[in-house]
């Protein structure tokens, strides 16, 4: 089992910087494909940016494109989301989430095994 939990949300004003931690824990977390994703109330969970368990590779599609950054530190077990420039439209449950195994990275709900409780992030105009 693979246990996620995230922190690091709050309130900023529009233009703001957060970073988002989710720290890791069982077997063999150093080398999960590592994902997250957020979830709007009333809109279904999108995906938001993805690292292969190398770190070596990462995707973003053009929502967060050059305005979040997602890391790992495999020696502690950590995978980060700094995000900057942030827009009211940034306003969502962020989640952390890990697949059981496989050598990318994944951009779909259903690729990922294990999922965080999530961390609000709201940002004001």
């Amino acid at each position: 089992q693979v246990q996620l939990v995230e922190s690091g949300g709050g309130l900023v004003q529009a233009g703001g910087s957060l970073r988002l931690s989710c720290a890791a824990s069982g077997r063999a977390v150093s080398t999960l494909p590592m994902g997250w994703f957020r979830q709007a109330p009333g809109k279904e969970r999108e995906f938001v940016t993805a690292i292969s368990g190398s770190g070596d590779n990462t995707y973003y599609p053009d929502s967060v494109k050059g305005r979040f950054t997602i890391s790992r530190d495999n020696g502690k077990n950590m995978v980060y989301l700094q995000m900057t420039s942030l827009k009211p439209e940034d306003t969502a449950a962020y989640y952390c989430a890990a697949r059981r195994r496989g050598s990318g990275y994944y951009t779909l709900i259903r690729d990922y095994d294990y999922w965080g409780q999530g961390t609000q992030v709201t940002v004001s105009s």
